[in-house]
């Protein structure tokens, strides 16, 4: 049995503030989760804000190559207990934080449900403060990824315009809702030409409303810019590459609404995580489930 097998107890003291959890998904492989996630927490972590980011991609993480750096551990050492979660902590630019995914690895594409509960629950033990984790969510809709997204308080989806996006974007935003009770859903559309962002979100969001009570905000669109590609091949997030791109300038103003957004301070039943923090701030204690 490894750690993540078992629930882990309560017992820091230290609850501080709520931490806002981000889970950046949409299903579908290149919409562009890695590079939006890398250069927002960059962003934020550049507006003097407390940032980590965790690769949930746990069988092809590559997070880290956004920034062009090689982590000494990864989560799958976590998980053979190896070493802790704070000791796969890397430091990255301007203070950002980074928790590596493993690649390559089958068994970590094929944890069990108890072990992801595990590592979402193993983030109320991370020693020093924080203001921020964004999750950047494998494609699909795996165990991995619904229970990652599930386990934030916010969700952001991203979407292009292709049908195949489209439809994963509602497959993501149904299951969350079904299995995990998510009913707010924030929109970014992602590498859009020539102004298409709110047409792409329309179509969602009629399709959303037919079938899901759910609400959806569009949190903006950021504009496909070929340097974003250049960025990524030079392992340098284009935020600060090239600062005065348009990719980089939507990017800003995203990060500047994500920053306005309120952490809830509420415990539910499901995993989730700094739930210990909540469940303090509830004047609660015991285990986590």
């Amino acid at each position: 049995m490894t750690q993540f097998e078992k629930v882990t107890p309560l017992r820091r003291s230290d609850a501080g503030a709520p931490v806002k959890v981000i889970a950046v998904t949409g299903g579908k492989g290149g919409v562009g989760k890695t590079s939006v996630s890398a250069n927002l927490a960059l962003a934020l972590s550049l507006m003097n804000r407390r940032v980590m980011l965790l690769d949930g991609d746990l069988g092809l993480a590559n997070a880290n190559l956004m920034f062009g750096v090689r982590p000494r551990m990864t989560l799958r050492n976590v998980v053979a207990g190896n070493c802790t979660l704070n000791e796969a902590v890397t430091c990255g630019p301007a203070g950002l934080k980074l928790v590596a995914g493993a690649s390559g690895f089958a068994d970590m594409s094929a944890l069990s449900p108890i072990q992801h509960a595990g590592i979402i629950s193993a983030f109320s033990q991370l020693e020093g403060k924080l203001d921020v984790l964004l999750v950047d969510t494998a494609p699909g809709i795996s165990d991995s990824v619904l229970q990652f997204a599930g386990a934030a308080n916010h969700a952001l989806v991203l979407v292009k315009d292709e049908p195949a996006s489209l439809t994963d974007a509602y497959a993501i935003i149904k299951l969350l809702h079904q299995r995990h009770g998510v009913e707010r859903f924030s929109i970014v559309t992602n590498m859009v030409r020539h102004d298409s962002g709110q047409k792409v979100f329309d179509r969602l969001s009629r399709t959303v409303a037919r079938f899901l009570p759910v609400l959806l905000n569009h949190m903006g669109s950021i504009p496909f810019d070929d340097r974003m590609m250049r960025a990524i091949r030079r392992q340098d997030p284009v935020i600060t590459a090239f600062p005065r791109s348009l990719a980089t300038l939507a990017i800003k103003r995203l990060a500047h609404r994500i920053d306005a957004w309120t952490p809830p301070a509420v415990a539910t039943g499901r995993p989730q995580f700094f739930v210990e923090r909540l469940f303090r701030g509830q004047g609660l204690t015991g285990v986590a489930s």
